[in-house]
């Protein structure tokens, strides 16, 4: 799976608009020039964003938008459900209706792929904005894959991995 280069382009908006800092007034074409997303596409995105509550926007002298909560409180899911609307990881997701697809009629997995969009919702949900625009820490990204349980289910809690022969925890250094 992967983000449209909206929601990509979203992401890395958001992100430098969060390293500016809290009440920091930008316009599109700061951001674009910044971030190197096109102008138009950057014009649109904030009408996007701002329209899903994520940045407010001021007009006149001085005015720009702004990040409408803290990074902390914004989330991936958020931003990627602002532009690209309710995650969702196939056309029939979260729907007991008639889809378009071919297989609808006879599909035994259309009931359960709410609980995988679900899933997908909840672990994007738990990126927030504060942790993309912080600088990333050398070999963070197997760090974090290490972090992550073998299956993950929504609100489900996991034990600590168990220690290895040697006392200590997996993906965990001498």
């Amino acid at each position: 799976m992967r983000l449209t280069h909206l929601a990509d382009y979203a992401v890395v908006m958001m992100t430098a608009a969060a390293r500016r800092g809290a009440g920091v007034r930008l316009s599109a074409a700061e951001l674009s020039q910044e971030t190197g997303v096109p102008l138009p596409t950057a014009q649109k995105l904030m009408g996007k964003l701002a329209g899903a509550g994520l940045l407010t926007s001021a007009r006149g002298a001085g005015g720009g938008f702004t990040l409408a909560r803290p990074g902390s409180a914004i989330s991936l899911a958020d931003i990627v459900e602002a532009v690209e609307g309710p995650i969702a990881m196939t056309m029939c997701s979260g729907s007991d209706e008639a889809s378009d697809c071919a297989l609808d009629a006879h599909c035994r997995v259309k009931t359960h792929m709410g609980v995988v969009s679900n899933a997908v919702r909840g672990a994007l949900g738990a990126v927030s904005l504060e942790q993309l625009s912080s600088p990333a820490k050398a070999g963070a990204q197997g760090a974090a894959k290490a972090a992550l349980p073998r299956s993950w289910t929504p609100g489900v809690v996991y034990p600590e991995r168990p220690p290895q022969a040697d006392g200590r925890r997996a993906g965990e250094r001498q």
